[in-house]
């Protein structure tokens, strides 16, 4: 099944925070975000936090980026955007979108600060006790560098605002970034705290919807993973 087999809001709709009035367009079919999480990479098997490091996919996850373009296939996007990192922005290349994807510095992954390339159990250990990313955030490293809600909640909401511009018109949006980012900016556009991502599970190369019910910005599908059909 392709996206475009799936189902959809015919509801009119307002866009909330309307840049740009809604098209007859809009009113007639609402518009879609459709969210990509990059394929595989040796970090998302080890679970080693990958914010800054700029790895490429491994050969699975080519694979696992070209079952993502037989879903996508056909598909018309008014905007296509990707993160400036190889792993986002060569899964956008291999399911068909290079040539169109605008790169975004505000879909890059989260700022890990002091632990980046570290898993969750180094984490704690050096952290002293249990640690949750989405409880207890990240430590700044030497340089300064590391975000904490505000950063992603600022960044998701100017990815939004792009968005309505191109969705005002009816058109559906595609966006290629990453696990924790896209769990974050899936929770701003509900109207939910950023740590409501972490209720998000979302795998690699998997395709997520975002969308309208009733003028409401909703959940309408996620974590769908086309290499495990």
């Amino acid at each position: 099944m392709t996206l475009s087999d799936e189902p959809r809001s015919a509801t009119p709709i307002d866009v909330p925070g309307a840049i740009v009035a809604p098209t007859q367009a809009a009113r007639e079919r609402a518009p879609r975000i459709v969210l990509v999480r990059h394929g595989e990479t040796e970090w998302s098997i080890s679970g080693q936090h990958t914010g800054r490091t700029d790895i490429p996919l491994t050969a699975r996850g080519e694979e696992q980026a070209r079952s993502v373009a037989r879903v996508l296939e056909g598909q018309e996007f008014g905007l296509v955007l990707t993160s400036p990192r190889i792993r986002a922005a060569e899964t956008a290349r291999i399911a068909g979108y290079g040539d169109v994807a605008e790169v975004d510095d505000n879909l890059r992954e989260w700022d890990y600060g002091a632990y980046e390339g570290l898993t969750s159990p180094q984490i704690a250990e050096a952290y002293g006790e249990a640690w949750n990313l989405w409880e207890d955030g990240v430590q700044t490293d030497a340089l300064g560098r590391g975000e904490q809600a505000a950063d992603l909640l600022a960044r998701n909401t100017a990815i939004i605002e792009r968005a309505r511009r191109t969705l005002n018109h009816g058109d559906d949006v595609l966006v290629f970034s990453h696990g924790h980012f896209l769990r974050t900016l899936t929770a701003t556009w509900m109207g939910l705290p950023i740590r409501a991502g972490e209720l998000l599970v979302l795998d690699t190369a998997s395709i997520s919807v975002l969308g309208f019910e009733h003028g409401n910005q909703v959940l309408r599908s996620w974590n769908r993973t086309p290499w495990a059909e």
